[in-house]
């Protein structure tokens, strides 16, 4: 068997790590939440960030919203910073521990999981649960371990997918079907029903987590998002906060999630995600000594991650194009 690509380095983090001391106390009952309901009728809907405490571009998009005064015009805004206690964590030089305390955070939104508060995880989405359950359009920020380019992460659902074609960016949407380890925050509840309910919510990947571009990217997805929503006119944001509208936009079905056995999973070449490997059986990596090879031509990787590597974790996704 060939020999596995070493593991590289970590990137190092060159955004800023926001400073979250008066953002924190939030304006609720609930730490960390800040909640504006302009009394008129309209969608509730809310901004999600810090779900994983070292993906600071959501934090820096909400931390934005607050200082320039965002106020619903129709509906109800909601902005949680949620894994407080993990970004406390932060280190720019030593990042990855950051992500959760106990467990991963987007990995708890079931009943079962949310009725047992084993964790610090399981407890702060205790607290942030309702004002999940009351929204009606969610938009959860989040950025990757290795990927620059950002992703829209849709899920099965054909209004989600629809939704992220309307916003115009980013150029790449993937409809997945999330993870075996867990019920994300994106799919808790109504926003896991099938057909059209009335909600929408979307996992924006933003690119690397210490990229400067990725709160470019947050602020452009919140701006995009709440015109969309109808929560505000996009004259009532500022013009800056829009970067320009893909060329075109592609949307990608995931057919496969890769996850790992045990920590011998190694990957053939140091993949950055995106990449189309034109024949089936191109070797990928290697889990616990076998080769993991595409199962179809034409398959497109999708967040090739070693990161957080350990048992029952989603290394890799497999997606081809959506006809």
């Amino acid at each position: 068997m060939p020999t596995p690509a070493p593991a590289s380095l970590p990137r190092p983090f060159l955004l800023a790590c926001p400073d979250l001391s008066a953002e924190r106390a939030g304006n609720t009952d609930t730490p960390g939440v800040w909640h504006f309901d302009s009394g008129v009728p309209g969608k509730h809907v809310m901004l999600s960030a810090l779900i994983h405490g070292n993906e600071l571009c959501g934090a820096w998009a909400l931390k934005d919203a607050l200082a320039a005064g965002l106020r619903p015009r129709r509906g109800a805004l909601t902005l949680a910073f949620c894994n407080l206690a993990a970004f406390d964590r932060f280190d720019s030089a030593n990042y990855a521990p950051a992500r959760f305390v106990d467990e991963d955070m987007n990995r708890v939104w079931s009943d079962d999981k949310l009725s047992a508060p084993v964790s610090q995880e399981r407890r702060r989405a205790a607290q942030i649960r309702p004002w999940v359950e009351q929204a009606d359009w969610l938009l959860d920020f989040h950025s990757m371990s290795n990927s620059d380019v950002p992703l829209q992460l849709t899920g099965m659902e054909q209004r989600n997918i629809d939704l992220a074609l309307a916003l115009g960016n980013p150029a790449t949407i993937i409809a997945d079907a999330g993870h075996a380890a867990g019920v994300r925050m994106r799919d808790f509840g109504r926003f896991g029903e099938a057909g059209d309910n009335g909600t929408r919510s979307l996992l924006i990947e933003c690119g690397f987590h210490g990229a400067p571009e990725a709160r470019g990217v947050a602020v452009d997805q919140m701006a995009r998002f709440l015109a969309e929503a109808g929560t505000v006119d996009r004259g009532d944001l500022p013009e800056a906060w829009f970067a320009p509208a893909a060329s075109a936009q592609r949307a990608l079905r995931v057919t496969h999630a890769i996850a790992a056995k045990s920590a011998d999973f190694r990957f053939a070449q140091p993949w950055r995600g995106l990449e189309t490997l034109e024949a089936a059986g191109t070797l990928i990596g290697w889990s616990e000594g076998e080769p993991v090879v595409t199962p179809y031509d034409d398959c497109v990787l999708i967040m090739p991650s070693t990161a957080n590597l350990r048992p029952g974790v989603t290394v890799l996704r497999l997606a081809q194009p959506i006809a």
